[in-house]
């Protein structure tokens, strides 16, 4: 059995964009990795190339993580509306 490798499918800048692409891939089923620079991640560095955060996933989710990010960015989850749960209704 062959081990996945990580590969990057984004880099954004700044931690706070970072950890939102993660959850919506995560949101996804897509397991994520987050790699910085580990100055910049230390001093919480946001800016320049130490600002930079890759955004990493499994070999076998790469086309679909792709995807929702080519959907992210093109603005396909603007103004989505969310019901609030109903306490009534069986989970």
């Amino acid at each position: 059995m062959t081990e996945e490798q990580w590969v990057v499918v984004d880099k954004v800048q700044g931690q706070l964009l970072a950890e939102l692409l993660r959850g919506l891939l995560e949101a996804q089923g897509i397991t994520v990795y987050l790699n910085q620079e580990g100055a910049a991640h230390a001093y919480a560095v946001a800016v320049g190339t130490l600002g930079m955060v890759e955004i990493m996933v499994p070999t076998s989710q790469v086309p679909n993580a792709r995807q929702i990010l080519i959907e992210y960015y093109r603005g396909d989850f603007n103004n989505i509306e969310f019901e609030e749960p109903d306490p009534d209704k069986d989970l």
